[in-house]
Order: structure tokens, then C-alpha cells, then sequence
């Protein structure tokens, strides 16, 4: 195995030696990049520093850098690896860094009311899919049966009606059922949180005397950082957990866990993490932000060019990175996921960063979690249908990224059918693990649909 896993790792090397030195020099000079620049932006500030948090999803801040994308457009860029999503967000808020990765609901929360209040933009969605619900080898042994099988296989999508059972008989026995999230305000609290309730099983709910949302709740949710998710399943301290990779696919490697359902199940191609930037910096810098925009664009479509992943996944395992074993990287970034361990099954979209306008920051998608917010208590009253468009209207910004994809269209590096026709809002949906609909239009309509949750009046 480990014979096989160098001979993985010295090939990747080979590719993106292969890339660097086939193509364009990485060690170009600040003067060859600023007058590439001056043919289309004056950039009012050309030394950045972002911020991220070690999971594949970094993937096109990463490719902007190694791949000199941010130097194209006169951007010198660092970036810096954060230790949770908390500092991520105070840090951005408080100028340290210019921008950063971050959960999509981090400036949306920011922008209603939940939290720490701030002025944030984001002109750019990094990803679709890319999280997994795993939990603990005792637990997965208590729910296979429960889980119908096909060919020798569990059938997927496992829903949550499987883990129902369990969490009663570990109450029954005295032993709160605990799973972990990444954040109050994370796409991986409202998707296990949706997962559950589906099948009946209450997740909690927030209220001003109780910020850990676990109130009336079948299974205690908590906050886990992302790398420390493996280690606290092993150690017993939660049963399961919603995670992005390569955490999931971690626990498999490793022999504690195993991923029971991935986010493209509980919803199909949702949004996933956002770039993210004050107000102010883009108001004082419209020209960097515009070409940050071009930059991660351009990184987001060689991603999903085929061919380009296992440079990506060589990429993503240097230490700077997700430092992550390659290997394990490669499970999910080059289109499979791994089950139960030995169980792989081709998975070509668990991570989309280009293709479905992934990178178009529609409203629709911010609304949902709004929705989401509302439905779990974190927004704690009842708001009309036009504070949902208009606070996320204030957030989204797909002016700003029409304007960098029209400019890359004109240099040629995206066409015109990669710009979508759209006022903002997808098309409704029902590609939900529950098939209940979502039309973005209509966001009190969705809340009152579902059977566990709060309801909003019809203001």
C-alpha cells in the first residue's frame, strides 16, 4: 500500500511539475504581472491577504496562486490557513485579511442579525456539494440493518429514518445522542439538521436562552472544528458529524467511521462555501475586487476541466493547503466516494466548482438559508418576503461577478455560454432527500411546508 500510495503522489508531482514548467513561469516579476494588468484593471490594492480553512473546497484559491491567476490580473496574493471559522469571520470583519473562503451562511448570518453583525459581500460561490454525514463504526453496525440492501450493498440514498431507532435506544439507555457541525451558520448544521428532521428526528432549535440550538432535541448538535472531527469521533466525545472533505473520507481511511450520505442527497448541487470580503473593501477597491473575481473564476473552470484533478488533489495535499494525505484527497476530487470502507462508488459530482454556473452567486441560494435560519430559530420572528430578497440583495453580488465574467469572455479564457440568463433565482426545486419544493420566490411558503420547524405569518 504505501508502495502504491508513492507511486500516486511522485505522478502527481510529475503533473504539476509537467504544468509548471510546460506552461506559464511562477516566478514572474511583480513588473510582468502589474503590466498584464494594466491592459484591462488599475488596481488600487495589489498585495492581499486571504484566509481559509483546510478543506478541499479551498480548491480555487489555491489554483488562483500556484497556477499565477491572481498574478494575471497584478493581485500578489497570500494566503493563510485559519484555525476555525470563527477567526476566519472576526478576522475579514476586522481587516486582517482582505477576503477569505467561508461558509456561505457566515455573511449572510452577518448581514441579518445572527451573531456578529458586519457589512460582508460575496461576489463568488466556490463550490456545489463536497460534505458527507458520517458517524461512528458502532453506530453504522446499529443502523445497517435498518438500511435496505441491493447487489450486497446498503441503497443509497440512506435517509435518516435508518438512525432513528439508534438514537432511541441510546436514550433509552441514558446516553444523549451526540453528532457534531462545523458552525452554527453552516451549510453542514442545516443539512444534517434537514436529514434528520426528515425522518421525523428534532435537531433543536435556538432561542435566546439557548445559543447551542438544543432545545427539544432528539440528538445534541455541537461545534467541531473540520480537522478535529476524526480525532473526536475516535475519542468517543460525538457519534457522528457533518463535515466537507477530506474529513469524511478521513474516517474511512482511518477505520473509525463511515459516511452514511453525502450533501448531493439531501439536496442536489446545493451551494456550498462563498468568497467572501467587507462592504467597505469592495467599495474602496472596486478594481481588486473585480479582479479577484476574474482570478477565482478562471481557477474555478480549469478545476472542473477534465483532466485537471489529480493535479488539483497534488496540489490540495501540500501542507500550506489541505495537507492532507493525497490519497484521501483523491477519494472524493476526482469523481468517487467511499461508503463503507471497500464500498466506492463513482460519484462525478461530489465536487463541482464550474460546471451548473456553480460560481454564479444566485439569491436563490442565499434565501435558502435564511429560510433555514428562520426554521431552526436563529432569526427568532416572523419577517414578510420582501426582508428575505432585500437582505440578500445586500450580500449577493452577481453584478460583480457579470462584470468579471464579461471581461473574461472578452479575453478569452470563459464563453458566453458560461454566463447564465437569470434574474437571480433559480428555477424551483424539489431535489431534496424529502422531495419537498423550494422556490426562492417564495420563502415563507417554504418554511410553513415543513412539519418540524418554526412557521412564519403570511406578513
Amino acid at each position: 500500500m504505501k508502495i502504491l500510495k508513492s507511486i500516486f503522489t511522485l505522478s502527481i508531482l510529475a503533473v504539476i511539475w509537467t504544468a509548471c514548467t510546460g506552461g506559464k513561469a511562477q516566478d514572474r516579476s511583480v513588473e510582468d504581472a502589474s503590466q498584464a494588468a494594466k491592459s484591462s484593471l488599475m488596481i488600487e490594492k495589489p498585495q492581499l491577504t486571504f484566509g481559509f480553512i483546510k478543506l478541499t473546497d479551498m480548491a480555487p484559491l489555491a489554483i488562483a496562486k500556484e497556477l499565477g491567476y491572481f498574478e494575471d490580473e497584478g493581485l500578489f496574493v497570500t494566503i493563510e490557513a485559519q484555525s476555525n471559522w470563527k477567526n476566519v469571520l472576526d478576522r475579514v470583519i476586522d481587516g486582517q485579511l482582505d477576503g477569505s473562503h467561508m461558509l456561505a451562511g457566515q455573511p449572510i448570518a452577518a448581514g441579518a442579525g445572527f451573531g456578529r453583525q458586519a457589512e460582508l459581500v460575496t461576489p463568488f460561490s466556490m463550490d456545489l456539494n463536497g460534505n458527507g454525514i458520517t458517524v461512528s463504526n458502532e453506530v453504522w453496525s446499529k443502523m445497517k440493518p435498518n438500511v435496505p440492501v441491493k447487489d450486497g450493498k446498503p441503497v443509497h440514498p440512506i435517509k435518516a429514518d435508518a438512525l432513528a431507532p439508534v438514537i432511541k435506544e441510546y436514550k433509552t439507555a441514558g446516553k444523549p445522542f451526540k453528532m457534531g457541525m462545523v458552525f452554527p451558520v453552516s451549510t453542514h448544521n442545516y443539512e444534517i439538521r434537514y436529514w434528520l428532521a426528515a425522518a421525523g428526528i428534532s435537531p433543536g432549535f435556538y432561542t435566546a436562552d439557548n445559543i447551542q440550538g438544543q432545545v427539544n432535541a432528539d440528538v445534541l448538535l455541537s461545534v467541531t472544528p473540520p480537522p478535529q472531527m476524526p480525532a473526536t469521533l475516535e475519542a468517543g466525545t460525538i457519534y457522528g458529524y457533518c463535515v466537507g472533505e477530506p474529513w469524511n473520507q478521513q474516517a474511512v481511511f482511518k477505520g473509525i467511521g463511515v459516511p452514511v450520505t453525502t450533501n448531493y442527497d439531501i439536496w442536489k448541487n446545493n451551494p456550498e462555501k462563498v468568497f467572501v470580503m467587507t462592504k467597505k473593501f469592495v467599495d474602496t477597491y472596486p478594481n481588486t475586487a473585480l479582479a479577484v473575481t476574474k482570478a477565482l473564476i478562471r481557477a474555478a473552470k480549469w478545476l472542473d476541466t477534465p483532466g485537471n484533478r489529480p493535479q488539483a488533489v497534488g496540489i490540495l495535499s501540500m501542507p500550506e493547503y489541505v495537507g492532507a494525505d493525497s490519497v484521501v484527497i483523491a477519494n472524493s476530487m476526482t469523481g468517487t466516494f467511499e461508503f463503507e470502507k471497500g464500498d466506492k462508488r463513482e460519484m462525478p459530482d461530489f465536487n463541482v466548482f464550474f460546471r451548473y454556473h456553480a460560481t454564479y452567486p444566485y439569491y436563490s441560494d442565499g434565501v435558502w438559508f435564511l429560510t433555514q435560519m428562520r426554521r431552526w430559530g436563529q432569526i427568532p420572528e416572523s419577517k414578510p418576503a420582501d426582508w428575505y430578497h432585500q437582505t440578500i440583495k445586500e450580500i449577493y453580488r452577481p453584478d460583480i461577478w457579470k462584470k468579471a465574467a464579461d471581461m473574461l469572455v472578452s479575453e478569452g479564457h470563459i464563453t458566453s455560454s458560461d454566463i447564465p440568463e437569470t434574474d437571480g433565482y433559480k428555477e424551483m426545486t424539489s431535489d431534496f432527500i424529502d422531495g419537498k419544493t423550494y422556490d426562492g420566490k417564495d420563502p415563507i411558503g417554504y418554511i410553513n411546508s415543513f412539519s418540524i420547524g418554526n412557521k412564519d405569518e403570511s406578513l
